[in-house]
């Protein structure tokens, strides 16, 4: 283990992306002896941190994010995608499972349900735009909840706050209390792909590609798909 290796590479996250993160890194450490530390907030939080000269050696949050942050300077040229997220729909455990089949069918859940969650992040502003083509956006302005940066959608959805939530299937995991419903389907199924980018005055480069090429290798897909996501 060299000199290096034993301060942590710093890096920031979305919550989306927390658990694959925490396992890929681990995994990493395992094999080269390189530690890191990623924070894993809200991503709008986490963007304006960056924004805000904050120093990390890497940057994970969704490609455009990524890429807004790369074209102010913030992060190095070179977007590294990494993982490709999926919207899914949870309700609060034993409450009845709803139909989410068919667009018509998600539509009808929606108004049909009390009150209904979804984050500030890219999910969350998919879902207003959504409502929106659908014509019904005062229909639900009175019943929806954003959850504040960094609250997960589950708890809300857990405590019976809401009762139906919306956030990327990777944030539904392990989280108890609710019943995970599914994805949206076809044609109104909601991707994220989330990006890496390295900070723009890093000294440590060279070892954020490293760590880069590991989760974009093949010995980091079990990971994504334990953790509900799918290689980008």
């Amino acid at each position: 283990m060299t000199e290096s290796n034993t301060v942590p590479l710093r890096g920031i996250s979305s919550m989306a992306t927390r658990q694959v993160l925490a396992e890929l890194t681990q995994a990493y450490a395992e094999r080269s002896g390189q530690g890191t530390d990623i924070a894993s907030v809200g991503g709008v939080d986490a963007a304006k941190r960056v924004q805000a000269g904050e120093a990390f050696d890497l940057v994970i949050l969704a490609s455009d994010a990524i890429d807004k942050l790369i074209a102010a300077g913030h992060l190095l040229p070179g977007r590294v995608d990494l993982v490709v997220s999926s919207v899914a729909a949870c309700v609060p455990a034993g409450a009845p499972v709803p139909d989410l089949s068919s667009e018509a069918a998600v539509k009808a859940t929606v108004l049909a349900a009390g009150k209904v969650s979804y984050s500030t992040g890219p999910s969350g502003v998919a879902l207003q735009k959504l409502f929106a083509d659908w014509g019904m956006a005062e229909a639900v302005a009175g019943k929806t909840v954003q959850a504040p940066p960094g609250v997960p959608v589950a708890s809300l959805v857990a405590s019976g706050e809401v009762a139906l939530g919306f956030q990327q299937l990777s944030e539904l995991l392990h989280v108890p209390g609710i019943t995970i419903v599914g994805g949206l389907p076809e044609p109104i199924r909601i991707v994220t792909v989330f990006s890496a980018g390295i900070g723009a005055h890093t000294p440590r480069a060279d070892a954020v590609r490293a760590l880069l090429a590991f989760m974009t290798s093949a010995d980091a897909d079990a990971a994504k798909q334990r953790q509900g996501m799918a290689p980008a």
